[in-house]
Protein backbone atom coordinates (compact mmCIF):
# COMPACT_ATOMS: atom_id res chain seq x y z
CA UNK A 1 0.00 0.00 0.00
CA UNK A 2 1.22 3.47 -0.76
CA UNK A 3 1.23 6.28 -3.27
CA UNK A 4 2.71 5.78 -6.73
CA UNK A 5 3.68 8.69 -9.00
CA UNK A 6 3.12 8.76 -12.74
CA UNK A 7 3.79 11.18 -15.61
CA UNK A 8 0.55 13.17 -15.78
CA UNK A 9 0.80 14.22 -19.41
CA UNK A 10 1.61 10.82 -20.93
CA UNK A 11 -0.29 7.59 -21.07
CA UNK A 12 -3.37 6.22 -22.67
CA UNK A 13 -6.17 8.68 -23.36
CA UNK A 14 -9.29 7.04 -21.97
CA UNK A 15 -11.27 10.18 -21.29
CA UNK A 16 -11.59 13.32 -23.37
CA UNK A 17 -10.31 15.99 -21.05
CA UNK A 18 -9.07 19.40 -22.22
CA UNK A 19 -9.88 18.55 -25.83
CA UNK A 20 -12.21 20.72 -27.89
CA UNK A 21 -15.43 19.14 -29.12
CA UNK A 22 -15.75 18.64 -32.87
CA UNK A 23 -17.94 21.23 -34.52
CA UNK A 24 -20.44 20.60 -37.27
CA UNK A 25 -21.48 23.15 -39.87
CA UNK A 26 -25.15 23.14 -38.87
CA UNK A 27 -24.85 23.15 -35.09
CA UNK A 28 -23.54 25.81 -32.74
CA UNK A 29 -20.25 24.83 -31.10
CA UNK A 30 -20.94 22.84 -27.95
CA UNK A 31 -19.72 24.23 -24.67
CA UNK A 32 -16.60 22.47 -23.48
CA UNK A 33 -17.56 20.11 -20.70
CA UNK A 34 -15.11 18.56 -18.30
CA UNK A 35 -15.95 15.01 -17.26
CA UNK A 36 -16.85 14.74 -13.60
CA UNK A 37 -14.54 13.05 -11.12
CA UNK A 38 -17.11 10.25 -10.87
CA UNK A 39 -17.13 9.79 -14.66
CA UNK A 40 -13.34 9.49 -14.63
CA UNK A 41 -13.41 7.08 -11.67
CA UNK A 42 -15.94 4.94 -13.55
CA UNK A 43 -13.71 4.82 -16.64
CA UNK A 44 -10.71 3.85 -14.51
CA UNK A 45 -12.74 1.14 -12.76
CA UNK A 46 -13.90 -0.21 -16.14
CA UNK A 47 -10.28 -0.24 -17.35
CA UNK A 48 -9.24 -2.47 -14.44
CA UNK A 49 -12.26 -4.74 -14.88
CA UNK A 50 -11.51 -5.20 -18.60
CA UNK A 51 -8.09 -6.61 -17.70
CA UNK A 52 -9.74 -9.51 -15.90
CA UNK A 53 -7.76 -9.03 -12.70
CA UNK A 54 -8.86 -10.94 -9.61
CA UNK A 55 -9.72 -8.09 -7.24
CA UNK A 56 -12.77 -8.36 -4.99
CA UNK A 57 -14.61 -5.35 -3.59
CA UNK A 58 -12.82 -3.12 -6.11
CA UNK A 59 -13.47 0.61 -5.72
CA UNK A 60 -11.92 3.52 -7.59
CA UNK A 61 -12.21 7.22 -6.84
CA UNK A 62 -10.64 10.20 -8.58
CA UNK A 63 -9.81 13.73 -7.42
CA UNK A 64 -9.70 16.14 -10.36
CA UNK A 65 -8.02 18.89 -8.35
CA UNK A 66 -4.96 16.76 -7.60
CA UNK A 67 -5.31 14.26 -10.49
CA UNK A 68 -5.02 11.46 -7.93
CA UNK A 69 -6.82 8.15 -8.25
CA UNK A 70 -7.45 5.98 -5.21
CA UNK A 71 -8.02 2.26 -5.56
CA UNK A 72 -9.03 -0.28 -2.97
CA UNK A 73 -10.07 -3.90 -2.79
CA UNK A 74 -8.74 -7.37 -2.09
CA UNK A 75 -6.43 -8.87 -4.74
CA UNK A 76 -5.80 -12.59 -5.11
CA UNK A 77 -2.14 -11.98 -6.05
CA UNK A 78 0.51 -9.29 -5.83
CA UNK A 79 0.63 -9.25 -9.64
CA UNK A 80 -3.11 -8.38 -9.81
CA UNK A 81 -2.58 -5.54 -7.33
CA UNK A 82 0.39 -4.13 -9.25
CA UNK A 83 -1.35 -4.42 -12.63
CA UNK A 84 -4.36 -2.51 -11.26
CA UNK A 85 -2.06 0.29 -10.06
CA UNK A 86 -0.36 0.47 -13.46
CA UNK A 87 -3.64 0.27 -15.38
CA UNK A 88 -4.90 3.34 -13.53
CA UNK A 89 -1.60 5.24 -13.39
CA UNK A 90 -0.54 4.82 -17.01
CA UNK A 91 -3.46 6.99 -18.12
CA UNK A 92 -3.18 10.58 -19.25
CA UNK A 93 -4.18 13.07 -16.50
CA UNK A 94 -3.50 10.66 -13.64
CA UNK A 95 -0.54 11.98 -11.66
CA UNK A 96 -0.63 9.59 -8.72
CA UNK A 97 -2.36 6.46 -7.52
CA UNK A 98 -3.08 5.91 -3.86
CA UNK A 99 -3.17 2.18 -3.32
CA UNK A 100 -5.33 0.57 -0.63
CA UNK A 101 -5.48 -2.90 -2.17
CA UNK A 102 -4.82 -5.79 0.19
CA UNK A 103 -3.31 -8.99 -1.17
CA UNK A 104 -4.54 -12.42 -0.05
CA UNK A 105 -1.24 -14.24 -0.74
CA UNK A 106 2.02 -12.96 0.74
CA UNK A 107 4.32 -12.43 -2.24
CA UNK A 108 7.32 -10.20 -2.97
CA UNK A 109 6.57 -6.87 -4.63
CA UNK A 110 7.86 -6.08 -8.08
CA UNK A 111 10.05 -3.08 -8.76
CA UNK A 112 8.43 -0.28 -10.72
CA UNK A 113 10.43 1.15 -13.61
CA UNK A 114 9.69 4.38 -15.48
CA UNK A 115 10.57 4.14 -19.16
CA UNK A 116 12.92 6.84 -20.47
CA UNK A 117 13.57 7.92 -24.04
CA UNK A 118 15.59 5.29 -25.91
CA UNK A 119 14.58 2.41 -23.61
CA UNK A 120 13.64 -0.98 -24.99
CA UNK A 121 12.48 -3.97 -23.00
CA UNK A 122 15.84 -5.61 -23.78
CA UNK A 123 17.75 -2.61 -22.42
CA UNK A 124 15.57 -2.56 -19.30
CA UNK A 125 16.11 -6.31 -18.81
CA UNK A 126 19.87 -5.76 -19.11
CA UNK A 127 19.72 -3.00 -16.44
CA UNK A 128 17.41 -4.90 -14.09
CA UNK A 129 18.52 -8.52 -14.53
CA UNK A 130 21.91 -8.24 -16.20
CA UNK A 131 20.53 -10.21 -19.16
CA UNK A 132 18.87 -8.55 -22.19
CA UNK A 133 17.29 -11.87 -23.15
CA UNK A 134 14.98 -11.67 -20.12
CA UNK A 135 12.92 -8.94 -21.80
CA UNK A 136 10.02 -11.37 -22.25
CA UNK A 137 9.79 -11.74 -18.46
CA UNK A 138 9.06 -8.00 -18.27
CA UNK A 139 6.69 -8.14 -21.23
CA UNK A 140 4.70 -11.03 -19.74
CA UNK A 141 4.57 -9.32 -16.33
CA UNK A 142 2.92 -6.30 -17.94
CA UNK A 143 0.33 -8.11 -20.04
CA UNK A 144 -2.40 -7.42 -20.96
CA UNK A 145 -1.48 -3.72 -20.64
CA UNK A 146 1.35 -4.25 -23.15
CA UNK A 147 0.28 -5.77 -26.44
CA UNK A 148 3.69 -5.75 -28.14
CA UNK A 149 7.21 -5.81 -26.61
CA UNK A 150 8.22 -3.02 -28.99
CA UNK A 151 5.45 -0.64 -27.92
CA UNK A 152 6.60 1.16 -24.79
CA UNK A 153 6.83 4.92 -24.35
CA UNK A 154 8.76 7.39 -22.19
CA UNK A 155 6.98 8.04 -18.90
CA UNK A 156 5.23 4.67 -18.88
CA UNK A 157 5.67 2.72 -15.65
CA UNK A 158 6.31 -1.03 -15.90
CA UNK A 159 6.38 -3.91 -13.41
CA UNK A 160 9.77 -5.56 -13.05
CA UNK A 161 9.14 -8.86 -11.24
CA UNK A 162 11.81 -10.27 -8.93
Amino acid sequence: MGIFSFAKNVGEKIFQRDEPKKETATVEPAAKTEPSAQDIANLLLKRIQQLGLNIDELKVSYNGDSDKATIEGIAKTQADREKAILAVGNVQHVESVEDHIRVEADEPQSNMYTVVSGDTLSAIAKKEYGDANKYMKIFEANQPMLSDPNKIYPGQVLRIPA
